[in-house]
């Protein structure tokens, strides 16, 4: 190991490589192996499309601030391969600083976040179960108003209707009259037809 420091201490490409070498964490190794190919934090952001904050909270160890399980892993395995930073060493040595800091191994499944997006951006919060009930309950409201709207406006409409459907009658007492006014038509036209006959 001595001998190292020395050959490292004349050749400063090596010395960079000594101290990715001796880094205590992940993060630190990957920051360093970072600088030494002179990558900014930026560009692996805009590439890989994790957000600063991550990132920097990867190169700090600072995983509380990571949505948690598989995006952590996946994380720390694109910002290695992007630096040219061996993978699976990456996640072996993300997996050691948990234990190390007395964290529980991870599951999978991502803490609850606002987003389980790489990227910070604001989302909707509404589940999709809540958005079909909100328009179930839209639909139904509209379609009742609808509904009501046609009962009124048939129900206004029945009385005109039923005034003009019905014939015009007269009174009964004025149905004896015009019994008696056919039967004198008809025996007017019963005259006139004798006498054309004897003519």
């Amino acid at each position: 190991m001595m001998k190292e420091l020395f050959a490292a201490s004349h050749d400063p490409h090596r010395l960079g490589w000594l101290e990715r070498k001796m880094a205590a964490s992940i993060g630190e190794k990957l920051r360093l192996e970072r600088e030494a190919h002179g990558i900014a934090l930026r560009d692996i952001s805009e590439q890989t499309r994790i957000s600063m904050r991550y990132l920097e909270a990867i190169e700090t160890d600072d995983y509380h601030r990571l949505p948690g399980g598989i995006f952590n892993r996946s994380f720390i395995r694109a910002y290695a391969k992007f630096v040219g930073f061996d993978e699976h060493e990456a996640i072996e040595e993300y997996t050691r600083t948990l234990r190390e800091q007395g964290e529980p191994e991870e599951d999978d499944s991502p803490k609850t976040f606002r987003s389980l997006v790489y990227t910070d951006d604001g989302g909707s919060s509404r589940s999709p179960l809540m958005t079909l009930l909100l328009a179930i309950i839209i639909l139904a409201v509209l379609s009742l108003c609808v509904w009501a709207g046609l009962h009124f406006y048939n129900r206004s409409l029945a009385p005109r209707t039923s005034q003009r459907a019905s014939p015009v009658r007269l009174p009964s007492a004025h149905q004896p009259l015009i019994r008696i006014a056919e039967i004198n038509l008809l025996n007017e036209i019963a005259k006139e037809d004798r006498h054309d006959f004897t003519v």
